[in-house]
């Protein structure tokens, strides 16, 4: 309920969608009393945190349901977005800051999106579109890193995030980037290959037009990659 409250701060969540979320498929015959108990409950919760945990403090009730008094400035998850954002934008213009606020968007994190609480449509939903935002934003950081000439710097953990995402050719292609620039060309040839026979084994696809081109950039040893 906290989470369902919480990726919608300022706006009303409404009972029969709360229900929805918490008992599915299989509501209970009371649900809305269930829900008030548990309303109950998180109030009292958040009182012992140091919370306002009255009808009209944190979590208020309207006509149809309940909203938290929060701005989203307020929601890490928010935070994270933007933060990630502002980076992502200045990561071929300047590099250095953009490594900054990049770390500090991930810096944010302390494991998987809704952990305790992706059980529901809603939740599930949203954990994996973070869970999304937090790779691209490792992506943007590491382009960050390469806009800034720390090719060397970021090879070993391209190599353990290719290992964990082998599906995601931008980890590919950066690793193939950083080999380059360190003087493997053989090396970074070879991860080429391996992404193309992993592609085609797990999910019957080729390269992408992108992954492709720097392959070819890589064999004639194009300046523009330096």
């Amino acid at each position: 309920m906290v989470a369902m409250l919480a990726l919608n701060p300022g706006q009303v969540v409404s009972f029969d969608e709360l229900i929805d979320e918490m008992w599915g498929e299989a509501p209970l015959k009371n649900a809305r009393n269930a829900l008030q108990a548990n309303v109950k409950r998180m109030r009292k919760s958040l009182g012992e945190l140091g919370l306002d945990d009255s009808d009209q403090g944190l979590v208020r009730t309207v006509d149809n349901g309940y909203v938290l008094n929060e701005t989203e400035d307020a929601l890490d998850a928010y935070r994270f977005l933007r933060t990630a954002e502002r980076g992502a934008g200045l990561v071929n213009d300047r590099p250095q800051e953009a490594v900054g606020l990049l770390r500090e968007a991930l810096g944010m994190w302390r494991g998987p999106a809704l952990l305790d609480a992706s059980d529901g449509p809603r939740c599930r939903a949203v954990a994996l579109r973070l869970d999304e935002q937090r790779k691209t934003a490792r992506e943007d950081l590491i382009s960050a890193q390469l806009q800034g000439g720390e090719a060397a710097v970021v090879i070993p953990e391209l190599k353990q995030l290719l290992a964990q995402y082998p599906e995601r050719e931008r980890f590919s292609e950066q690793l193939m980037l950083a080999l380059y620039r360190c003087g493997r060309q053989s090396e970074a040839i070879d991860i080429f290959h391996r992404t193309r026979k992993q592609l085609d084994r797990d999910l019957g696809l080729k390269p992408s037009r992108r992954l492709a081109h720097l392959y070819q950039a890589i064999l004639t040893q194009d300046p523009s990659l330096q």
